[in-house]
């Protein structure tokens, strides 16, 4: 059997370049950056005011206290948006609000707090009651988060709300992102029945595309047809003709992969060629499909268990699929948290346990199966109760509780 990273290697290896679009930044929102942002301008663009307040000149007010008040006398008003710039005599004060530009001749901000009036009557002189910290106290610095040329967002990471709004306030009118990748799925098997459909006897609710679906979107990329087809060839041909009629980069069946007599996916593209089938060290997941169709679309054969179908979307298809959009960090980040209970491992597999977290103690989260049954590869109901994947590695033969284990998070 093929490791894990061993399959991971093969997939990615074929992944073709990504394909890099310019769009404005407002529609840049949950793509993946190919060429990094820089600043425009610099952040804060001028010397501003971190309070409201007044503008003052330090030396005036460094003695300022409750029993002994400095008078000055106040010669501007300055609200946000202002573009004057007053000059400040001795003793003289700007009144001045948050985000205003800070007059040359001031060197301090002194807060409303600070005064005896406050906002109140303060357009024609202020007492003030306490000196500023230090020179240059609640001023915010041109420049101090970033200068003209900075790297504000780096390349291959996903654009949320946080990467936009820096990207916006560095200047920036529009971003080089990845195409998104365009994914059909199609589920296989004769025993499929739509949800919600009377069932016959041996027929059960089809739910693997459902799942597909939300894991094709959650990894950025457009999902162009979902369907189900039985173990027939010329269905499931019509279907993959389908897909590359729509755009398909990327097309993902479930079921029809492993060694039984009707595996209409081994059937369809193992005779030609087009899809290498393999068992893998790991549980759920071992028999795997993966390789090209004539037109460059890329196919995997997932097994049919939802379970199975889950892990393997982790273990390969979301980082191809990522890797498609050129994202930096291609695997979940993992957790070291601790069974809360013990279970055995498949000898010689990487195990991917479904896994519920019990967050009752926020200094230390543990980690528990989602289902009695472990990581059996039917247990579809179990998925609802999955927070997280348990990863371990095929030498372990036993967890045990109070262990540390791998975990990776899960939407």
């Amino acid at each position: 059997m093929r490791t894990v990273p061993e399959q991971l290697a093969a997939v990615l290896a074929a992944v073709p370049s990504v394909v890099p679009e310019t769009v404005p930044l407002a529609d840049a929102l949950g793509r993946t950056l190919v060429a990094p942002i820089t600043a425009r301008v610099d952040i804060p663009v001028f010397d501003n005011s971190a309070m409201d307040g007044f503008a003052v000149r330090f030396a005036d007010v460094a003695a300022a206290s409750p029993d002994a008040p400095v008078r000055l006398r106040v010669t501007a008003d300055l609200p946000a948006g202002t573009s004057l710039d007053p000059a400040l005599d001795p003793d003289e004060a700007a009144r001045i609000m948050t985000g205003s530009p800070v007059p040359s001749d001031a060197d301090a901000i002194v807060p409303f707090e600070d005064t005896v009036g406050g906002l109140d009557d303060s357009l024609d002189e202020v007492l003030v009651t306490a000196a500023p910290r230090a020179l240059g106290a609640h001023i915010r610095r041109r420049g101090e988060d970033a200068v003209v040329g900075d790297e504000i967002v780096p390349a291959g990471v996903l654009l949320g709300g946080f990467q936009i709004s820096a990207a916006a306030a560095a200047g920036a009118v529009d971003a080089v992102v990845a195409r998104r990748p365009r994914v059909a799925v199609i589920s296989t098997g004769s025993e499929l029945a739509s949800p919600g459909a009377a069932l016959r006897h041996g027929q059960i609710p089809e739910s693997n595309s459902l799942l597909l679906a939300g894991l094709v979107q959650d990894a950025a990329a457009d999902l162009v047809l979902r369907d189900t087809v039985a173990d027939d060839v010329e269905a499931l041909r019509a279907a993959l003709a389908a897909a590359s009629a729509l755009g398909a980069d990327v097309v993902i069946t479930s079921g029809g992969v492993s060694a039984g007599a009707y595996e209409v996916v081994k059937d369809t593209l193992g005779p030609g060629g087009e899809l290498e089938f393999v068992k893998v060290a790991m549980q759920p997941g071992k028999p795997q499909g993966f390789g090209r169709l004539a037109d460059g679309t890329l196919v995997f054969g997932l097994p049919g268990n939802p379970v199975s179908v889950a892990v393997s979307f982790e273990a390969f298809v979301r980082p191809a699929l990522l890797a498609m959009q050129g994202r930096r960090d291609l695997q979940r980040p993992l957790m070291r948290l601790r069974a809360e209970a013990g279970w055995r491992t498949p000898p010689g597999r990487r195990q991917y346990l479904p896994a519920a977290l019990d967050r009752s103690d926020p200094a230390g989260w543990t980690v528990r199966p989602a289902t009695r049954g472990g990581s059996g590869s039917h247990l579809a109901g179990g998925l609802a109760r999955a927070e997280a994947l348990v990863i371990v590695e095929a030498y372990v033969a036993e967890v045990a509780a109070g262990d540390l284990v791998d975990v990776m998070l899960v939407p």
